[in-house]
């Protein structure tokens, strides 16, 4: 399903109206889908509290499936932080840890755990089992789009005599006699919608490379053919290194499923990475009453009730990464390349001792006992140079549709 596509069946369903005269169809009658009543959900205001706030809100199709108000001129960062954590329909509240994207979501397995291992699920912490599950959260979040419960978010949808036909047509006329069952329903078409085309469509600048080499074209063709330079290839070449980095110990190509036959650039288990903690995002929720009542900072250990886990977060995707930031899971970096600086540090042989965004020391993480050292020192030393063309690499990985949004790579 195409974006065009989407957002001309969610415009239709809207200024549709509620009955079939002149002769016109309904939306029913034009055989709406799942997935169609599901992209109406995802860009509906209506479904918040203050009916401001959808879940394309912190999940933007123009911007990589991110929160990227923030960046909006005139943004008040004293609420907005810089992106960490998004703000919620009251135009205050602040979510507990960083938008991830919705982009190649659907690919994450459910989540479980097998010989003390978790793997999967949605959120950092994983403690949405699946996507659809995932989708009814936000809702009723109290620093998100806020309703007080099922109830009061399926009579927003029985607000629009549209909905209720579309669902009836869907799930069954009695879909509207159980609040759990509607919920569910309003669920699952969210889910669906994510798992379209538009969410993972593959066509980055890395997925036309691996194109023309299983079209039978050489490696030099096939690097001329997209104009790679000569910093994009070392720095595929880095990435992909068994010697030299250690990036595809959990961004690796193991990820590889049946669902995508893609690369996904994550093994979806949860990892401490020493992360410092995002001190002023930490600090405006205290204000705000909000930190002790969702202490996010426990990672999956809070998921799971178990503190051997506590500070752990669930490997993201690197698709479209150079253009999603804020990074890490709390927004605590700016830049893509100070995460890579960040990681050269935690290798313990770097020579990138201070955060080049605040200049200062990198900071604390809040679970150092749960840091998996082992894992990032199995590594070398990079250079700047060596970190620039990583940096490089991690652009091409970037939708074609998002190409527009990057930045020229800095010297």
């Amino acid at each position: 399903m195409k974006y065009s596509v989407v957002l001309l069946s969610a415009a239709t369903f809207v200024l549709s109206g509620c009955g079939g005269g002149g002769g016109e169809q309904t939306p029913a009658q034009q055989s709406i889908t799942k997935e169609e009543l599901g992209a109406q959900l995802f860009f509906d205001q209506n479904l918040s509290l203050n009916r401001g706030t959808s879940c394309a809100t912190c999940h933007d199709p123009e911007h990589g499936f991110v929160d990227a108000r923030y960046a909006e001129d005139g943004v008040d960062q004293s609420i907005f932080v810089h992106g960490a954590f998004s703000v919620g329909d009251d135009g205050l509240s602040l979510g507990g840890r960083n938008a991830p994207t919705a982009a190649y979501a659907q690919f994450s397995p459910e989540f479980s755990e097998q010989n003390g291992v978790y793997i999967g699920g949605q959120f950092h912490d994983g403690r949405a089992a699946t996507l659809s599950v995932q989708a009814g959260g936000p809702p009723l979040d109290s620093a998100e789009m806020m309703m007080s419960d099922k109830s009061a978010v399926i009579d927003r949808i029985k607000e629009n005599a549209q909905y209720i036909e579309v669902f009836e047509t869907l799930y069954g006329a009695d879909i509207f006699d159980d609040v759990n069952s509607s919920y569910e329903a309003m669920r699952e078409a969210i889910g669906k919608f994510e798992k379209t085309e538009l969410f993972a469509p593959f066509d980055s600048k890395y997925d036309r490379f691996l194109e023309c080499k299983e079209n039978g074209g050489l490696t030099s063709e096939c690097y001329e053919a997209d104009s790679w330079s000569d910093a994009e290839i070392l720095g595929y070449s880095l990435f992909f290194s068994q010697n030299n980095t250690n990036c595809a110990l959990c961004h690796t190509l193991n990820s590889q499923s049946e669902a995508s036959k893609h690369e996904l650039f994550t093994n979806y288990e949860f990892e401490n990475i020493g992360t410092p903690r995002n001190v002023t995002a930490m600090e405006r929720r205290t204000e705000l009453g909000l930190q002790d009542a969702n202490a996010t900072f426990l990672g999956l250990g809070g998921t799971v009730s178990d503190p051997a886990h506590y500070g752990k977060t669930k490997v993201p995707t690197l698709r479209n990464v150079a253009i999603t930031a804020p990074y890490m899971s709390n927004g605590v970096f700016q830049n893509l390349r100070t995460v890579l600086e960040f990681y050269d540090h935690m290798a313990g042989g770097g020579d990138h001792p201070i955060n080049p965004e605040t200049l200062e020391a990198w900071g604390a993480n809040d679970h150092n006992a749960t840091i998996n050292h082992e894992k990032l020192s199995d590594t070398k030393a990079l250079s700047d140079e060596k970190i620039r063309a990583l940096e490089a690499f991690l652009r091409t990985l970037t939708d074609k549709r998002y190409e527009h949004l990057l930045e020229p790579l800095a010297p």
